[in-house]
């Protein structure tokens, strides 16, 4: 009987002491500040612990269509979510829009150049601009877009250091070695310096899509997190954190 009870408080202690069962996200780097509010909180809702992985959206797409064992997708943009949909890559009728990104034009603390609007740009005083890479990160596209609806491409694109990603686009900024960087607006709402809202009518706007991967072992998992960021908790930080959610369905 003893032998018994101590099996049994064994067995609970194992079962105590295991660690949570995990969602493996891969995430657009505009989404690095805000994920880690939301990743404490979708782990006390749920009990799965997120392990994120950040990069731009093309280089993520790009590694999942490499067979990097991610369970889901949380993508700066739509068109790389329909690409993996049309490779058979996501799990059917899981790609959703959680969100719509906005532009900013930050102007680091330590920066010397005056800059009130975007147009600005165009002064000498402004000698580096960093910008995430068009062709890896939808930030970086609209910010081009967003430059030559202005008409001043021509006159700031020999200004311009492309970065990877929008993450290392700030980290120019935060390091001095940028006078002016273009990013997500969440990632500099709360930070020390002038923050320029750009106007989403100057570009395409950013829909940020998610998917769950056809290859996930953990669908499940991966349907939660999509649920807490579109209904849950997840939505309600999204919309006071820097980004525009959709209308909830009834």
């Amino acid at each position: 009987m003893r032998l018994t009870a101590f099996v049994l408080l064994f067995a609970a202690a194992l079962a105590h002491s295991a660690p949570p069962p995990e969602v493996t996200v891969a995430a657009a780097a505009n989404l690095s500040r805000i994920f880690q509010l939301i990743g404490p909180e979708f782990q006390t809702a749920s009990g799965i612990h997120p392990v994120f992985s950040f990069g731009s959206t093309a280089q993520l797409t790009q590694q999942i269509e490499n067979a990097a064992p991610y369970d889901i997708f949380t993508a700066a943009d739509s068109a790389h979510l329909d690409q993996l949909d049309r490779e058979g890559k996501l799990t059917p009728g899981s790609k959703a829009v959680y969100a719509t990104g906005i532009l900013a034009l930050w102007i680091p603390p330590a920066g010397h150049a005056r800059i009130e609007h975007l147009t600005d740009l165009t002064s000498p005083a402004v000698r580096v601009i960093a910008i995430a890479r068009p062709e890896l990160a939808p930030y970086g596209e609209a910010t081009v877009e967003t430059l030559r609806h202005l008409g001043i491409w021509d006159r700031v694109k020999s200004k311009a250091v492309y970065a990877d990603s929008i993450g290392m686009a700030k980290q120019y900024g935060t390091s001095g070695n940028a006078d002016a960087v273009f990013t997500a607006w969440s990632l500099v709402l709360k930070q020390d310096g002038k923050v320029i809202r750009v106007d989403e009518n100057l570009h395409k706007p950013i829909e940020q899509a998610l998917g769950i991967m056809a290859a996930s072992h953990h669908q499940s998992n991966a349907a939660k997190f999509a649920d807490f960021l579109i209904k849950g908790k997840g939505r309600e930080i999204l919309a006071t954190q820097g980004y525009r959610v959709p209308e909830q369905r009834p």
